[in-house]
């Protein structure tokens, strides 16, 4: 049986003594979170937090959508650099890198020959000739080995961890932060900086896994963590900002749409069976999986689901007049909406939003619910690009 099963599941916890946790990475941050009482998954061999014993899983949701809230992410950046880095890039990668400029990130969505989607992350454009690829989990690095054969390039492990600083009040943490008493400029969406914060000067980007307004910090081996933690825990207090979990922000990027590698889409999707289509550039020249995408069908089979009645279980089926057609790959329950929400992954392309469906939910049960187009709000994702505030009441 695969964990979960929806009744439990397997996460870590600290305890005392030696033993065999090798080749697991605990973060900078690992000591400032044990007070809160942190219980972890592992991602990427490093830990991240999920849940915390200090608040609950609906506290921290309201925390990101009114005020601030900081996960110390187990994103795992590879660095790429050398005369060939930005073609090593662009053929393992779906979109044209040739186009991202310095101080600028991209979406990196990687494919097998097939057209399945290996991974996905976010691309950080340092240098002319140095890149780093902050990746969701899945063994990139030796895939990206294996493709550079031949080309000048240097791909390493820089030891570097991704903080993510989201919700309303992140750019006012951000620049009560900042050493300049400003922001940077430019520093919109999708953008690179470097800032000194506390003395330390430390890269940032506009993105993050919530479609909150919001921002990313690198922390490297030559930070001192402990004092750039208490800087920016400082400057964030007033605004309300404290550390959460995973299981608070998964609730928020259901919302938004946002996928996740290897349970939202794997192998045996395609970008365009999942949504994804966007992020394909068949124009430009060759990339991995580029044959087999010119080929493929052009429509998702990827919809969000909302069900009254219950929250959709993980894995559970999807079906019409009791014939299945298709899994849950995300569920969880909306403070905001006030419902249960999450992904419906199809067998195939048949189904549209409007469709009413039955769906398994986490009590048990079988509930009515619709298939419904993804994201839930905020469509044309104003809330990250600073187009939009929107901070809801809580119930």
């Amino acid at each position: 049986m695969r964990s979960s099963d929806g009744n439990t599941r397997d996460l870590l916890t600290s305890m005392s003594g030696a033993g065999w946790d090798y080749g697991l990475n605990r973060h900078p941050y690992h000591e400032i979170e044990r007070p809160k009482g942190p219980h972890y998954c592992v991602y990427n061999r490093r830990h991240m937090a999920c849940c915390f014993d200090d608040h609950t899983t609906e506290e921290g949701y309201w925390r990101l959508r009114q005020q601030a809230a900081v996960l110390n992410t187990g994103e795992y950046p590879l660095q790429f650099e050398g005369p060939d880095a930005e073609k090593l890039l662009d053929k393992l990668f779906t979109k044209d890198m040739t186009k991202v400029k310095v101080g600028r990130c991209a979406y990196g969505l990687a494919c097998y020959e097939d057209g399945g989607l290996l991974v996905d992350g976010i691309v950080l454009r340092l240098e002319a000739d140095k890149f780093w690829y902050a990746q969701a989990d899945g063994d990139f690095y030796s895939w990206a080995r294996a493709h550079s054969s031949g080309m000048d390039i240097a791909i390493t492990d820089p030891d570097v961890f991704v903080s993510q600083v989201q919700g309303p009040n992140a750019l006012k943490i951000l620049e009560a932060a900042s050493d300049s008493g400003k922001l940077p400029e430019p520093f919109g969406y999708f953008a690179i900086a470097k800032v000194s914060l506390g003395g330390q000067e430390v890269v940032i980007t506009r993105t993050g896994y919530t479609n909150e307004l919001g921002w990313e910090f690198y922390t490297e081996p030559h930070h001192d963590p402990d004092k750039l933690w208490a800087h920016l825990e400082a400057a964030g207090k007033p605004f309300g900002m404290e550390i959460f979990g995973l299981d608070a922000m998964n609730i928020r990027r259901i919302e938004a749409g946002i996928l996740n590698a290897g349970s939202d889409f794997d192998r045996t999707t395609s970008p365009y069976e999942v949504n994804l289509g966007r992020f394909v550039d068949k124009d430009k020249g060759y990339f991995i999986g580029k044959a087999a995408l010119e080929k493929a069908n052009d429509k998702t089979r990827l919809h969000g689901i909302k069900c009254a009645g219950g929250e959709p279980l993980i894995s559970a089926d999807i079906s019409i007049n009791g014939k299945p057609i298709g899994k849950v790959t995300a569920g969880a329950t909306s403070p905001f909406l006030g419902i249960g929400i999450g992904y419906a992954l199809l067998d195939a392309i048949d189904h549209l939003p409007g469709t009413e469906i039955e769906v398994g939910c986490r009590d048990g049960s079988v509930q009515q619910a619709e298939l419904v187009e993804l994201p839930f709000y905020d469509k044309l994702a104003e809330i990250p690009r600073g187009k939009l505030v929107d901070i809801p009441e809580r119930p």
